[in-house]
């Protein structure tokens, strides 16, 4: 039986197309990242996170960005190694108003830059959104 405060945490896991057996990898980790959300991907994916040193093929990666993390494009070419060919980047970015906040026009142009396209922007929890990232062959053939 699932608890009314789960709920929530589950509908997360279900808007990010998270899937039992996927792998997930998550970047940028600190102290400010939404745990409600964490859990309720490793507990829909029945495994742990892995972190920044795995070196496993990964479906999907979790990128926790905020305003001061760096260069963007850089980091998401980077994260993109090990992505599977149908596989998603989400990059998180604290909402707007909170610590950190990234501009929408920053995120468009770092994705641009780094040759991915940006399919969609979803809230993540209370303090998060998300941008869903794929290789523009993925874009084109999902319709």
């Amino acid at each position: 039986m699932v608890a009314a405060g789960d709920a929530g945490k589950v509908g997360v896991a279900d808007k990010l197309g998270i899937e039992p057996g996927l792998v997930v990898q998550e970047i940028g980790w600190d102290e400010d990242v939404d745990d409600d959300v964490r859990a309720a991907i490793e507990e829909k994916i029945g495994s742990d996170l892995l972190d920044e040193e795995a070196q496993e093929v990964v479906d999907v990666v979790l990128l926790w960005w905020r305003e001061d993390d760096g260069d963007l494009a850089d980091t998401i070419l980077d994260v993109r190694g090990p992505l599977a060919d149908s596989g998603v980047i989400w990059v998180l970015t604290p909402k707007t108003g909170r610590d950190g906040h990234v501009e929408p026009s920053e995120i468009a142009e770092a994705v641009s830059t780094a040759g991915m396209a940006q399919t969609s922007n979803i809230s993540v929890g209370e303090d998060w959104m998300g941008s869903r990232l794929v290789s523009p062959k993925s874009a084109n053939t999902r319709r």
